[in-house]
C-alpha cells in the first residue's frame, strides 16, 4: 500500500488536508472516507480501514473537515461538513479516481448520506455507527448546549478537547431531515453498528435501515465500540465493506492486455519507480526491486525471478527422474543465490543447494545431484540464449461502418438488377 498527502480547496478557498491510500497495484474502485465528529484523519478506524481497503484493491481518500486536523478554517456545522465531501469528491474525480463508494463514521456516515445525491459517481454508501438524526450530535454537548443557545458560542470539550462552538452550528443541526435524505438515497446502503454502541445507540441503526428503500444491507458490529479503537474490528468492517461493495461497484478486474501465446507479460503499475506487475497463465505477482535502491520490496527482483526458475526447473528435472527411475524421493528443496563476481568470466554465478528428502542411497543421492545439472533452465544459463525485440501487434484497423453500409446497398442494387433482367429474358 501506498500513501500520498493530497491538499483540496473547499467551497470557501479554504485549504483541505488529505491522505489518498492506494493498493500497491491498479486500484479496482475508490472510495471516499467521513470521519467521525471532532476527529480527524488520522483516527484510528480512518486509518485502519482505508488501509485495510487499499490492501484488498479498494483506493481511499479521507481528509480532515474544515477546522479540524490539517485543514484551514474554523469548525464548520454539519452543512459545511456535506460540502466538504462533495469537494473531497470533485477534487478526486479531477486526478482520474471520482469515488464509487462513500464511507462515513459517526456524524460522518449522517453526512454522506446528506452529500450522496450530490455525488454522481457515488453508487454505494456505508455507515459506521452513524445517528439517523443530525442533532443527535448535540447530546455531546452537555450543559454548553444551553450555554450556546443563551450567548451565541461557547467551548466545550468533546472527547477531552476543547471546542468552540457557536450557536449556528446548534441551528445548522437542527434543520436537517436525515431519514428524508436516506428514503431518497437511490443508492445501495450498508449500515454497520455496534449493538452495545453507548454513544450512538443501535436504534439509530434500525430507523436509517427502515427509512432506506433496497438494495440495503444491514450487518453488526458485535462487540465493538463507537470509535472501533480494536484494530480487528476496524479491519472486519472493511473487509465486510469491500465484500458487499464488489456487487455494486465496477470493481475493475486488472486484466492483462493480450499477449503472444505462451507470452509473460510485464506491465509498470506506476508504484514507485521500478514495480511491475507479472501475469501468466491467469496468474499475476508484482516484480520489484529492494528499498535500499530505491524500490518498493514488494515483489522479487529480476535476478531473484531467474534465480527462482533455475530452482524451480531443478525440482521439477529432479522429481521427474526418481520417479522414472522408482527412488524413493519424498520432497526436495532447491535455494538459489544470484552473485556477481568482479574478475570472473563470465562474472554472473548461481549458486544452489540441494536438499533430498527420503530414504535414498549414497548412489541415489550422487546421481541426482548430476541430473541436477541437466534441467532445461540450466543448460539455457550455461548455453547462453538469443533475445530478440519486436513492437506489439497493432490492432487492425476500425472498420468504416459507412463504408461496409454503402457496399452493402450497391451490392443489392446490382443483385435487384441482375433478377430484373433475368425476369425480362424470361
Amino acid at each position: 500500500m501506498r500513501s500520498e498527502k493530497i491538499e483540496f480547496a473547499n467551497g470557501q478557498g479554504q485549504t483541505l488536508a488529505a491522505r489518498l491510500d492506494r493498493p500497491d497495484g491498479t486500484a479496482r474502485a475508490y472510495a471516499l472516507f467521513a470521519h467521525c465528529f471532532t476527529c480527524d484523519k488520522t483516527a484510528k478506524a480512518a486509518v485502519r480501514i482505508s488501509r485495510a481497503l487499499a490492501g484488498l484493491g479498494v483506493g481511499v481518500l479521507r481528509f480532515d473537515f474544515t477546522g479540524l486536523g490539517e485543514s484551514e478554517g474554523e469548525l464548520g456545522g454539519f452543512s459545511a461538513n456535506v460540502q466538504d465531501l462533495i469537494a473531497a469528491a470533485a477534487h478526486m474525480e479531477a486526478l482520474g479516481h471520482a469515488p464509487a463508494l462513500l464511507i462515513g463514521h459517526s456524524l460522518g456516515g449522517a453526512a454522506v448520506l446528506a452529500a450522496a445525491g450530490e455525488i454522481a459517481s457515488a453508487k454505494a454508501v456505508a455507515t459506521i455507527g452513524a445517528p439517523a438524526e443530525v442533532d443527535h450530535v448535540l447530546k455531546l454537548l452537555g450543559d454548553g448546549l444551553s450555554k450556546i443557545e443563551a450567548e451565541g458560542a461557547a467551548e466545550v470539550k468533546i472527547g477531552g478537547r476543547p471546542f468552540t462552538i457557536r450557536r449556528d452550528f446548534v441551528n445548522d443541526a437542527r434543520m436537517h431531515d436525515l431519514p428524508e435524505r436516506v428514503a431518497h438515497l437511490h443508492r445501495a446502503l450498508l449500515v454497520l453498528h455496534s449493538p452495545v454502541d453507548a454513544v450512538v445507540g443501535i436504534d439509530n441503526a434500525s430507523k436509517i435501515f427502515l427509512a432506506a428503500r433496497h438494495p440495503k444491507s444491514f450487518i453488526s458490529l458485535d462487540a465493538a465500540d463507537h470509535l472501533l479503537t480494536r484494530g480487528e474490528d476496524a479491519d472486519y468492517a472493511a473487509t465486510v465493506i469491500a465484500a458487499w461493495a464488489s456487487r455494486y461497484l465496477p470493481m475493475a478486474a486488472d486484466v492483462p492486455a493480450e499477449t503472444p501465446d505462451g507470452a509473460v507479460l510485464v506491465e509498470e503499475t506506476g508504484a514507485g519507480k521500478f514495480q511491475v506487475q507479472v501475469s501468466v497463465h491467469g496468474t499475476r505477482f508484482f516484480a520489484d526491486e529492494p528499498e535500499d535502491v530505491g524500490g518498493l520490496g514488494s515483489g522479487p527482483s529480476p535476478y531473484e525471478l531467474v534465480s527462482a526458475g533455475l530452482g524451480a526447473c531443478t525440482s521439477m528435472t529432479l522429481r521427474l527422474y526418481a520417479e522414472r527411475k522408482g527412488w524413493p524421493l519424498r520432497r526436495t528443496r532447491v535455494a538459489v543465490r544470484h552473485d556477481k563476481i568482479a574478475g570472473q568470466v563470465p562474472p554472473d554465478t548461481f549458486a544452489r543447494q540441494i536438499a533430498l528428502e527420503g530414504p535414498l542411497d549414497a548412489e541415489q543421492t550422487a546421481r541426482l545431484l548430476e541430473i541436477a545439472d541437466k534441467c532445461p533452465v540450466h543448460r539455457t544459463l550455461e548455453g547462453g540464449a538469443r533475445v530478440t525485440t519486436a513492437p506489439f501487434p497493432q490492432p487492425p484497423p476500425a472498420t468504416d461502418a459507412k463504408a461496409v453500409e454503402t457496399e452493402a446497398v450497391e451490392h443489392f442494387k446490382d443483385m435487384d438488377a441482375e433478377c430484373r433482367e433475368a425476369d425480362a429474358r424470361g
